[in-house]
């Protein structure tokens, strides 16, 4: 049995003021070439379809455009969940007649953990949901964090698996280790929106989306299958792909993956103005790539940007070397004066950053006792 596994498309992407709608659009198209060569069993897709809950219309069109051509031109099954972008909601309306021409679309976790069984593999479909959600819905008072409703939905999974079938798990996660990138939506403040990867055990094979790199974790059985493009300059120096997985019937698989080459690439460069501006310099350059300039020239420059602009048209973002090393100095600094900060003053710092509220005495009272307590435990241990 093969299938596509691909993740974080977000249709309707906005990057530094301009919308990747029709970078989006050249992508698919490849990716809809692709379906077509490999003829798969099925395309999973892990999550994020839409960069926000209320996506604009282009992005609304462009969705029902390509699954269309997919499942409904090319008759290839889809399975699909949401992710932390989308509206749960949303996504869930119709799903209930889409499986009837091979589409499967979780868009809100339901009580009903059924799996989609495509050529004898079961696929167990798990939308982003917030751990209160989970809560409430499993009525396990005992979830807090998104490792402990994870661990309670694959729980209730295992119970229902066939030993003698193969098993993959699609959702959308952020698994300990893995590495993020700015174009990514922090789940939770601190670790709680991290998810063991050792939940993950009673599957095959577990097709996740939310990070954004095929790299971002390491693991025999969990693969993030990465973003459709590049949404951040943070992911410059990444490849992005989708992972073809041609799976045997006792669950074991091999993994291809297929690189996608975007119109418009996100690059960075640097250099002296002059330099860049020289013709023996951008005639060997994709001029028209969404460039990211970092520039060595000190001293006072007249309207760079837009000279820049002459010879790269599609100039996103321009700093000065000087500037980032001074920046980066007075982070250092700033480092080492929390390091001489007390427990208490570095708590406060960072209750003033997290919330608006006021950090009353109670509260400070309650906190070095807290801190005491950990101390003396500590001292003991």
């Amino acid at each position: 049995m093969k299938f596509i596994h691909t993740a974080d498309w977000h249709l309707g992407k906005l990057v530094h003021g301009i919308y990747m709608t029709e970078e989006q659009r050249y992508i698919l198209e490849q990716f809809i070439d692709l379906v077509k060569e490999e003829q798969p069993d099925a395309v999973v897709i892990a999550g994020d379809l839409y960069d926000r809950s209320v996506p604009p219309t282009e992005a609304v069109e462009l969705l029902d455009e390509v699954l269309y051509r997919i499942n409904v031109e090319l008759n290839t099954p889809i399975i699909a969940v949401s992710g932390n972008h989308d509206s749960a909601e949303r996504l869930s309306f119709g799903s209930s007649w889409y499986k009837h021409s091979g589409f499967y679309l979780k868009g809100k976790l339901t009580e009903d953990f059924t799996p989609v069984k495509v050529k004898g593999v079961n696929f167990h479909c798990v939308p982003y949901a917030e751990p209160g959600t989970v809560r409430q819905m499993l009525g396990d008072d005992s979830i807090h964090s998104h490792h402990d409703a994870m661990a309670a939905i694959v729980n209730r999974i295992q119970g229902e698996m066939d030993p003698d079938e193969p098993h993959v798990f699609v959702g959308h996660a952020f698994v300990l280790g893995g590495k993020t990138t700015d174009s990514e939506r922090t789940l939770s403040v601190g670790g709680s929106g991290c998810v063991g990867s050792e939940l993950f055990e009673p599957f095959h094979y577990t097709a996740l989306g939310h990070l954004h790199s095929p790299d971002a974790i390491k693991h025999d059985t969990i693969r993030y299958s990465g973003s459709l493009l590049k949404y951040s300059f943070s992911e410059a120096k990444q490849r992005k792909s989708v992972t073809v997985i041609e799976m045997e019937r006792d669950g074991s698989f091999k993994l291809t993956e297929r690189v996608l080459n975007p119109k418009q690439d996100m690059r960075e460069l640097e250099g002296f103005m002059e330099e860049l501006l020289h013709p023996d310099f951008y005639q060997s350059q994709k001029v028209d790539d969404y460039l990211k300039i970092t520039l060595h020239d000190e001293g006072t420059l007249i309207d760079p940007i837009n000279k820049l602009r002459q010879v790269y048209p599609n100039v996103l973002h321009l700093e000065r070397k000087r500037e980032l090393t001074d920046a980066r100095k007075k982070n250092n600094f700033k480092a080492l004066d929390d390091k001489k900060k007390s427990e208490l003053e570095l708590f406060k710092e960072f209750y003033g950053d997290m919330t608006t509220g006021e950090f009353t005495d109670s509260k400070e009272e309650v906190l070095l006792k807290v801190i005491e307590k950990a101390r003396q435990e500590v001292f003991e241990g």
